[in-house]
């Protein structure tokens, strides 16, 4: 999953490289985590992930309590072959089994790319938060 984040930071899409410790915090790990679905080619490549968080109270995105929170990562070397699609499939399901009834998108003001998948999957902006630009999909 790190190796997905680096190839969108060299492709200049991310602002820091990360590494193995900082996905496991961040997405393995978090006691509000519902989900984290991986997409990988058939030799076992990881071509992108999906996490799905709980919004708890004074979360760092500022997102109402009881919302998830959705991130998706997606290799530049795996765009436009339907992983962002099958990633949400799988993760639209876990939050309706979850029960969540919105689910937020915080995706940067100048990522055009992030904005136009989740235009895609259906979310639609709501607040425009210090260089945000934040989706909600309503279930």
């Amino acid at each position: 999953m790190a190796a997905v984040q680096n190839e969108i930071f060299a492709a200049g899409l991310r602002k820091t490289p990360t590494d193995k410790a900082t996905i496991m915090a961040a997405y393995i790990d978090p006691e509000d985590r519902i989900q984290c679905v991986v997409a990988e080619d058939d030799d076992g490549r990881i071509l992108g992930f999906q996490s799905l968080r709980l919004a708890k109270v004074g979360n760092p995105w500022d997102v109402a309590e009881g919302w998830g929170i959705i991130g998706t990562h997606v290799s530049p070397l795996a765009a436009r072959r339907g992983v962002g699609s099958a990633l949400f499939k799988d993760t639209l399901r876990a939050a309706r089994e979850f029960g969540l009834r919105s689910i937020d998108a915080s995706i940067g003001a100048d990522n055009m790319l992030g904005q136009a998948y989740y235009e895609a999957m259906g979310f639609q902006t709501y607040r425009t938060p210090n260089g945000l630009v934040c989706k909600a999909f309503y279930l």
